[in-house]
């Protein structure tokens, strides 16, 4: 507005200037009125031209920004947590006695763990059973001090891969970017909730291979002292005379 006063005062300026100086005879070829309408015509030609040179700019300023939101964030920490899980669940495949498959587990469990022994299984074969129980126990605890060394070597890893994600966000040009570090933070922490109930699932494989271990010694021991005393009247002592004294 204050450039159309202004180019509007100079007009009138200007052609009252040109009255003052042109001869008498010169004067039907100045038209005021059109020199003052073709100046309003010029700036209102400049204040168009502005807007559309201000409306490209924010145009442009806008599909920047929209390139910095469409960003893909190039960094990628899931195959190295899919590895690490990978490790855990080969310590839990090479778990060596009782199966964790639920089928072989009950039958497996139900001959080495009776209820109570059959009169015809033996004395070796129980000696045999209590030695694999007590294997599997020692298996046990082995597999989960094995879960715990990994777990112990993934908790280094896993500080690594947060600490450079942790920069991965703070550096996001984007909201791409940034929504894709925190998905890799999120994945990072299910890792981690499924690598403790890894280590959680081992430790109390190895506590329940002991207490069932434990039962069936004594469920044992009980056998062994039944057929040991018999099935008849036990023994009773009592007091023996020799020649009649």
């Amino acid at each position: 507005m204050k450039a159309r006063a202004l180019f509007t005062s100079l007009a009138v300026v200007l052609s009252v200037s040109l009255l003052a100086i042109q001869p008498v005879s010169a004067l039907t070829v100045i038209d005021p009125t059109n020199l003052v309408q073709n100046t309003l015509t010029a700036v209102r030609t400049l204040e168009q031209v502005n807007n559309q040179v201000q409306q490209l700019q924010n145009e442009a300023q806008m599909l920047s920004n929209q390139g910095r939101n469409l960003a893909n964030l190039d960094f990628n920490v899931v195959s190295r947590l899919r590895a690490s899980l990978a490790r855990s669940e080969q310590l839990i495949a090479e778990a060596q006695g009782l199966a964790y498959d639920v089928q072989s587990l009950d039958s497996e469990f139900a001959r080495l763990y009776p209820d109570e022994y059959a009169a015809t299984v033996s004395g070796d074969q129980m000696y045999r059973d209590a030695r694999e129980r007590w294997e599997h126990a020692i298996n046990g605890l082995h597999t989960a001090l094995r879960m715990q060394s990994q777990v112990s070597h993934n908790l280094g890893e896993d500080e690594s891969a947060l600490a450079d994600l942790v920069g991965q966000s703070q550096s996001a040009t984007g909201a791409l970017q940034a929504m894709q570090a925190t998905n890799q933070l999120l994945a990072l922490q299910a890792k981690q909730s499924i690598q403790a109930q890894q280590l959680q699932l081992t430790q109390d494989r190895a506590a329940s291979l002991e207490l069932a271990r434990q039962a069936a010694a004594s469920q044992r021991a009980r056998e062994v002292r039944r057929r040991f005393l018999g099935e008849g009247t036990p023994y009773t002592p009592h007091a023996v005379q020799f020649y009649g004294y």
